[in-house]
């Protein structure tokens, strides 16, 4: 099961999302990553892990979309956003509430690292994809940067590559593609983790919207990835994007 944020936390991340380079340029790279899966029409879009649904614009592009989302206070906030998503109480990896429903695309976006039982949900994630149905995942990368931010958030842990490979492959899952992403930004967020560690910093640095000609910046250099993801997998970065789908 997984374990909720405050919920000052989702109102907090219902404040920023909209704007922050972060979310700005992780929405570009998967929007273009979904863009190229080509979807059928009316597509069945199941979002795991939801928040506040800031996702649900740009995921609605694709097909009709289900969402669960174990917070209240989350729910409440994402009944308003764009996209007309459903969303339903329910929580990893032994309470959804969606019967024997099988969908075209499942996401979960920086979801899995807040589930003790990170295996089991992803066995879960299989059972509910459908033929040709595929699966597109984010987590945090390196477990040697797991700090403050992490515990705010509730984080379990942080990813190594060869692990997710691994934990998806146990669950019968097949990698189409396994990258890292954020690698532009990368050598910063290193030194910043670094020093919040060094002076025992309660909160992390860069989790606060900077001026708006910063933000733009940084929205462009992790955003551009979109066009780089496609055609290479990425050596090194912050996060770790995968695309799943059932083994044969």
């Amino acid at each position: 099961m997984a374990v909720a944020m405050e919920p000052e936390a989702y109102l907090d991340m219902a404040a920023v999302e909209a704007r922050h380079w972060w979310f700005r340029g992780r929405r570009r790279i998967l929007e273009a990553t979904i863009r190229r899966l080509n979807l059928k029409p009316g597509a069945r879009i199941l979002e795991l892990g939801s928040g506040t649904g800031g996702n649900f614009s740009f995921l609605s592009q694709f097909g009709a979309v289900t969402a669960v989302e174990m917070n209240e206070t989350a729910r409440a906030i994402s009944a308003g956003q764009p996209g007309g998503a459903t969303v339903l109480a329910g929580f990893l990896p032994d309470n959804l509430p969606l019967a024997d429903q099988r969908f075209d695309l499942i996401c979960m976006f920086d979801v899995l690292e807040h589930v003790e039982q990170d295996e089991a949900t992803l066995a879960v994630l299989r059972e509910r994809l459908a033929p040709g149905g595929h699966a597109v995942i984010t987590v945090p990368a390196y477990q040697a940067l797991f700090g403050p931010h992490d515990v705010a958030l509730h984080h379990k842990r942080r990813y190594e590559r060869a692990e997710l490979a691994e934990k998806c492959a146990t669950a019968g899952l097949a990698v189409q593609k396994l990258t890292f992403m954020n690698m532009g930004l990368a050598p910063v967020a290193f030194l910043l983790r670094w020093l919040d560690r060094k002076l025992k910093r309660a909160q992390a640095t860069g989790t606060q919207i900077p001026p708006a000609p910063i933000n733009a910046i940084l929205t462009g250099i992790f955003g551009a990835e979109a066009w780089l993801l496609p055609a290479i997998n990425l050596p090194f970065g912050l996060s770790l994007l995968a695309v799943v789908k059932p083994s044969e």
